[in-house]
């Protein structure tokens, strides 16, 4: 039986330009493909993942060009709705940012950083990211 593993995202935006997603939720929907449980906390900037209506334009650095922009709402609803991984974002890391719940993608849950320590014990193993 696989061990729940809480995994607290707070690097934000690590590598997604070259790799159009965020390694770490790329990782976590393959794992929890191959039978691994995954709970995900966004918190500190990666919060901004599950802002619904956000965008990157391409980038261009001299004659490159990214054409394939990172979606990271996408990335987020995927894990929830598809994975069907729970993925909790903390409040006072959204109301720091001057994000509010209506902003966000569908079927997230919410967090305190109050309420966190207890969700860390409902798990086994907790990777902080």
């Amino acid at each position: 039986m696989a061990k729940k593993t809480l995994n607290i995202v707070e690097s934000a935006y690590r590598a997604v330009m070259e790799e159009q997603d965020d390694t770490v939720l790329w990782l976590l929907a393959a794992m929890q493909a191959a039978g691994a449980e995954h709970t995900v906390v966004l918190r500190g900037n990666a919060v901004n993942y599950a802002v619904a209506e956000q965008g990157a334009p391409g980038l261009t650095i001299g004659q490159w060009k990214q054409t394939q922009a990172p979606r990271m709402n996408r990335d987020v609803l995927d894990l929830i709705e598809n994975r069907k991984i729970a993925v909790y974002v903390v409040d006072e890391d959204l109301a720091e940012r001057g994000i509010d719940h209506r902003e966000l993608v569908t079927g997230m849950k919410f967090v305190s950083r109050k309420e966190l320590p207890k969700l860390i014990a409902e798990h086994q193993l907790v990777s902080h990211w």
